[in-house]
This record gives structure tokens, sequence and C-alpha cells, in this order.
């Protein structure tokens, strides 16, 4: 029997208050079992990041509800939700939020060591996570001394360290080129194929070619969802 893992139930998200308001979601229902793997596209401004923040618990929704694992998020205090975020979620920020005092391995190693493994452990999942996307050999340097595709890189391998059920990443690829572009979208694959799920932010239709299903979002409400041609599957539901 397939696993939920994620939820989203007539999820909406309203900006400001009176003549001001902005609606970034508008009643979108998604369900995400294991091994699934979702593609966002959209225009800017269509609520991509939005739906990302929220289904990481990173934000609340105005109305409607969140459940992760079985775990409605309201009905949790924060230190609850940072518990959950960092034992089943893998976040891959559009703005990398890598620590600069930190090398890559330790910025990889961060959210396993704040839940407790020893930091041996933590060390060597890190280093196995960097070996995944390829940037082995600069474990021991600072964020500031690396390139853009490298930091990008090393804020994927943090995302994917240790047995993350759920894989969130706002345009993962954004700062790679093609082929490694490619080498990471299939790597999250290939975490999906592994049992885990994850949702993908990409402008790329190339690369959403590697999920299952495409969503396509338009002023904040989903306009539809489409199988993508190389990993068709009928079991994400998705409901505007």
């Amino acid at each position: 029997m397939t696993t939920t893992v994620l939820e989203l139930q007539d999820v909406r998200k309203v900006h400001g208050t009176d003549d001001n308001t902005v609606v970034a979601l508008d009643g979108v229902t998604l369900t995400l079992r294991r091994g699934e793997f979702v593609a966002v596209m959209g225009t800017s401004g269509s609520g991509k990041s939005t739906l990302l923040n929220i289904a990481g618990g990173l934000d609340s929704p105005t109305s409607g509800s969140v459940i992760v694992e079985g775990q409605p998020l309201g009905d949790l205090r924060l230190s609850k939700i940072a518990a959950l975020r960092r034992q089943h979620i893998g976040y891959v920020f559009q703005s990398l939020n890598l620590i600069p005092s930190l090398t890559a391995v330790e910025n990889v190693m961060l959210p396993r060591e704040l839940d407790g493994v020893r930091s041996s452990q933590a060390r060597r999942e890190a280093e196995a996570a960097l070996a995944e996307v390829g940037v082995s050999e600069i474990s021991s340097r600072f964020p500031e001394d690396l390139s853009g595709g490298q930091q990008q890189r090393i804020a994927i391998a943090r995302a994917l360290v240790g047995s993350r059920r759920l894989i969130l990443a706002d345009e993962p690829t954004g700062s790679l080129d093609s082929a490694t572009g490619d080498a990471v979208m299939r790597l999250i694959r290939s975490r999906c194929d592994d049992g885990a799920s994850a949702i993908v932010v990409t402008h790329d239709a190339r690369h959403a070619g590697w999920a299952d299903h495409v969503l396509f979002l338009r002023d904040g409400r989903p306009a539809c969802i489409a199988a993508s041609a190389s990993h068709a599957a009928d079991t994400v539901k998705v409901a505007p």
C-alpha cells in the first residue's frame, strides 16, 4: 500500500489586508505519495515558492491544512514543526541559505548534528551526499570561496543527506550548466525511485520531464496538471 507523505487540503495564502491583499495561493489541494515526483511550473508570482514554503512548514496557510507524514502542521508547536522538518524534509532554498562560517561538509552535516547524530556519522553521511552531487573535492572550502554552481550543489547535498522522505527544491538547477542540472534531476529522480517524494520548482520544461507530473500554477491556482512525457503516473491527485 502506498503511503501519503504530504497533503495540502484547500490551501489558501493571502498577504496584506483590505485593499492591499495579494492572494499567493488560492484553493490548492494536492496529495503526494511515497515515490512520487512533482515538478511545479508557472510565471513569476504564480505562487510556486509560496507552495513550497507552506508544504515544508516554513510558512502557514491563511486557510486550509497541511499534513506531513500524517501530522497536521496546524496542530503542532513551532518547535515540533522544526523537528519534523529537520528529520523528514530536505529543502533547497532559492537563496541557498548556506552558513558562511561553515565549510561545505559542515553545512551538509549540520541538520544531522541538530538531530543528535554523532559528528563522525554526520560527516560520513555528508561526504557521501557531496560525492553524490559531484563536489567531494571542495568539502573543506567555505561558501565564499566557491562558485554559484558549487554552492548550489552543496545546498542540494544538504537537502539529500540522511533518509529524508520529502524533498522540496526551489529552482535547484538555476545556477548549473545543462549537464550538471540533468545530473541533479536524475539524482532526485533516483531518490524518489528509492521511496522518497519530491516537489521541485523549475522553469525548465526539460528538467520537469524527470517528474511524474507537472503542476502549472497561474495566479496562485492550479491551471492544470499534466503527466510528464518521461515519467507518466496516475497517483498524484491535484484539485483546483
